[in-house]
């Protein structure tokens, strides 16, 4: 029966082919924006966790409640030491120190007078420690557009952006004016060794990235840390996991009634990443979900029109003495094959899509100039498992449930109105 089915679609093209290209336009479709919106979402979320949130952070409770205010007087002390208990209590993460802090920039003339200011937010990191991969986490390697990466303590990168703004280049003199851990006001010097692009706005304005040693000694910080980020070893944000180590350290280190007591919190109680990954998975099912819809309806309004071609057809079969529950089922049959065939063809076409776009991306920096929140202006797709087969949802169930829908009128047809037809 399939065989006999196959042949009448090959010969008879009128009849396949107009659903054949729908079903593989809306099955590529369904794959490039679902790879696409994959790749957005993941890439946002990982963006924060390298720059700013961790897959989990500790904080002091004082420091987690003013997040925002990089409050460096409610900083961990004896950093050091809760890194290294951390590393062995918790060794599936990668556990690194940082210090957040804002401030102004003081470029100096030949006279030593201001020659221009510019507001600022800084990355104290580590970048000198053999093994450290901060460097690489944060892409900086890549982003370093003019100059070099600091050799020594006392250099620093800087925004491109900032750097043009305020005419710095390599090897210039800068002064960070900012305050202390304990409120007082700190002027401290960096030689600029390079200039950075990350692709971002919120950061690309006026980022100034320096050695955590540097901003220890110049917010006197000695000992002391913001921040102490875990990142998952398995390289994405598991959820699961980050709630079960942020449970088991704050049983053993949280205390409520010391508001300097260290906390730990997930990727997802800050800055508003729970929603995103709560509404990831939802995104992509109302994605499919409207593609098989408006695949259904365009199927549908197809496969009407082939019934009234194919109408002399079905009342001939009809009037032979083939059952009606048996015309309707070839229908099916000849549905699910230009449905899998379709989504077959609107797969491999997608793929291609989305490797292009997993490679390349989209850029879409001109839309994101006022962008406040830390994501990429390059949009590049995640070619995932569920990639290979989620247009398959859409394109088998969007031409059975179109040709069900216009196969309906078959049960409508009177046998006596068969013979006036055929006369006719």
């Amino acid at each position: 029966m399939i065989r006999f089915l196959f042949k009448g679609l090959i010969r008879d093209k009128h009849r396949s082919l107009l659903p054949l290209i729908v079903v593989a336009l809306g099955v590529m479709l369904t794959v490039v924006f679902h790879s696409w919106l994959t790749g957005v979402i993941s890439d946002s979320i990982e963006y924060n966790a390298r720059f700013t949130t961790g897959h989990v952070k500790v904080m002091t409770m004082a420091y987690a409640d003013n997040l925002d205010q990089m409050p460096n007087d409610l900083a961990l002390l004896n950093a050091d030491s809760l890194t290294v208990a951390l590393k062995k209590q918790f060794p599936g993460m990668e556990w690194v120190e940082r210090i957040h802090f804002a401030g102004l920039v003081d470029v100096p003339d030949r006279s030593g007078e201001t020659r221009a200011q510019g507001n600022t937010i800084g990355f104290g990191i580590d970048l000198f420690t053999p093994g450290s991969a901060e460097i690489d986490r944060m892409n900086i390697r890549k982003s370093v557009v003019e100059g070099r990466l600091p050799k020594q303590n006392g250099e620093i990168l800087i925004s491109n952006e900032l750097a043009s703004d305020m005419k710095l280049k390599p090897g210039d003199t800068i002064s960070l004016i900012s305050s202390t851990m304990y409120g007082e006001m700190a002027i401290y010097n960096f030689t600029v060794a390079g200039t950075v692009v990350f692709g971002t706005s919120f950061l690309d304005r006026g980022t100034i990235i320096a050695d955590i040693a540097d901003v220890r000694q110049a917010l006197n910080m000695e000992g002391a840390s913001g921040e102490i980020l875990g990142l998952s070893q398995k390289g994405y944000f598991d959820k699961n996991e980050a709630t079960e180590i942020a449970a088991a350290f704050n049983r053993n280190y949280n205390k409520p009634a010391d508001e300097f007591s260290p906390v730990m919190k997930t990727l997802m109680e800050q800055n508003n990443l729970g929603a995103l990954v709560d509404y990831s998975s939802v995104i992509l099912t109302v994605l499919v979900a409207v593609f098989l819809l408006a695949m259904s309806i365009v199927l549908w309004n197809a496969g009407l029109l082939g019934g009234l071609r194919r109408y002399g057809e079905f009342g001939m079969r009809l009037a032979i003495g083939e059952e009606k529950g048996h015309v309707y089922k070839t229908m099916i049959y000849e549905s699910l094959l230009i449905g899998t065939f379709g989504s077959l063809a609107g797969v491999a076409l997608g793929m291609v899509f989305a490797w292009y776009f997993q490679h390349y991306g989209l850029n879409l920096k001109g839309m994101m100039q006022n962008a406040t929140i830390i994501m990429p202006t390059v949009f590049k797709a995640r070619i995932t498992p569920v990639t290979w087969f989620i247009g398959f949802i859409p394109g088998i169930l969007s031409t059975l449930i179109g040709t069900m829908l216009s196969g309906i009128g078959i049960y409508k047809r009177q046998t006596a109105q068969l013979f006036k037809e055929l006369e006719a």
